[in-house]
C-alpha cells in the first residue's frame, strides 16, 4: 500500500488523528479534541500562543481548521502537520506513517485492525478500548491484586513521577543480588497478560489479548527500541524501560482464538531470534508472567489509545 493523501485519511479518521496527535505534543495528557457528530469544539492553537481559537471540522472527509482570529491560513489535516513538522509532500505523509504509526506498507501482524465503515459517525470511530489486567501493590510476595488497570495508566503512570525516586536507587545499586532484592520489594507490577484471582496461570479470569516479551542486558536500548517500533510484522502496544535500565519490555497483541499464549510465545521468541538474532526471558511464556513498573519518561504507546 502507497503511503500518500488517501490512505493516510483512511487510517487517521479523515485526518482527526493528525490534529489530535500534533495538539498532543504541546499539550501533553490534556483532551485536545471534543467531538460533536462530524465537527470539533474550538479548541487551543498552540500557532496562536494557545488561545482557544482553532476550529475543526469533516469536510468531503478530510478534516480542516481555521482561527477565529486568522493567527494561521486556512487548510486542512496536512496543512496544520506541514507547521509542526515544518516538512510537505512525500517528507510529510512518510512523517506522519512514522509518528502516528499507521503501519502503512508494512506486513500485517497476528491480530489485524478492523475495518472501518466511512458512514460511521467521527464519535464512535475514534473510540478504541484500552485492554485491562491485574494491577498489585509491592512487594512482589504480595501475589493478590489491588485492582484493575488499563494499559493506558499504566502508560500515564510510566510518565509520572510516582515511581521516579525507586527507580534512580536501583539503577544505583551495584550488587546484583541487592538490586534484585531491592527491584522485589520496592515496585509495584501488573500481570500484562489478563486478569487473576491470585497472581498465577491456574487463576486466571480474564485474557487481555496482550503478550509482554522482556530483553534482558541490551547493549543499545535506544537502537533496539527503534528496531522494534519498526518492525514489519508486530504491532507495538506499549514499550518502555524495564526498572534496571538496561532492558525493554515489549507488549504486543495477540488473538487466542488462533493459538495458545504459549504457542505465540514460542514462536515469537523464534521470529526475534532469527530476525535480531536476540534472547527473550523464557518466563514470558506464563500468562501470569510480573511486570514492574518503573518511571520511564520515554514510554511508548500505540497512538489509537489516545
Amino acid at each position: 500500500m502507497e503511503i500518500n493523501r488517501e490512505t493516510i485519511l483512511d487510517k487517521t479518521h479523515y485526518g482527526l488523528n493528525i490534529y489530535a496527535h500534533v495538539l498532543q505534543q504541546y499539550y501533553p495528557g490534556e483532551t485536545v479534541l471534543s467531538l460533536s457528530g462530524r465537527d470539533c469544539q474550538p479548541t487551543g492553537n498552540p500557532f496562536n500562543d494557545g488561545k482557544p481559537t482553532l476550529k475543526i471540522e469533516i469536510v468531503n472527509n478530510c478534516a480542516q481548521h481555521i482561527d477565529t482570529e486568522n493567527s494561521i491560513s486556512k487548510g486542512d489535516a496536512f496543512d496544520f502537520a506541514g507547521l509542526h513538522y515544518k516538512l510537505e509532500g512525500k517528507e510529510l505523509y512518510e512523517k506522519l506513517n512514522e509518528e502516528l504509526y499507521l503501519r502503512i506498507g508494512k506486513q500485517s501482524g497476528f491480530r489485524s485492525s478492523p475495518k472501518i465503515d466511512p458512514d460511521t459517525s467521527v464519535l464512535q470511530i475514534q473510540k478504541v478500548t484500552s485492554p485491562v489486567f491485574s494491577y498489585f501493590k509491592a512487594p512482589v510476595s504480595n501475589t493478590v491484586p489491588y485492582k484493575e488497570i488499563s494499559l493506558l495508566d499504566v502508560y500515564y503512570l510510566l510518565l509520572s513521577n510516582k515511581f521516579a525516586d525507586q527507580t534512580t536507587t536501583l539503577r544505583n545499586i551495584t550488587d546484583k543480588q541487592e538490586a534484585r532484592k531491592y527491584k522485589a520489594s520496592h515496585f509495584p507490577y501488573v500481570t500484562f497478560s489478563g486478569t487473576f484471582s491470585k497472581r498465577n496461570d491456574q487463576s486466571l479470569l480474564r485474557h487481555s489479548g496482550l503478550i509482554t516479551i522482556d530483553f534482558d542486558h541490551v547493549e543499545n536500548v535506544q537502537e533496539l527500541k527503534a528496531r522494534l517500533l519498526q518492525d514489519e510484522y508486530f504491532e507495538t502496544e506499549l514499550l518502555f524501560v524495564s526498572p534496571s535500565g538496561d532492558g525493554l519490555k515489549w507488549v504486543i497483541p495477540i488473538d487466542l482464538t488462533k493459538s495458545k499464549h504459549q504457542h505465540y510465545f514460542k514462536a515469537i521468541a523464534n521470529y526475534l531470534k532469527h530476525q535480531y538474532q536476540l534472547e527473550v526471558d523464557p518466563s514470558g511464556k506464563d500468562v501470569s508472567r510480573a511486570c514492574f513498573l518503573p518511571h520511564d519518561a520515554e514510554a511508548f504507546i500505540n497512538p489509537k489509545y489516545l
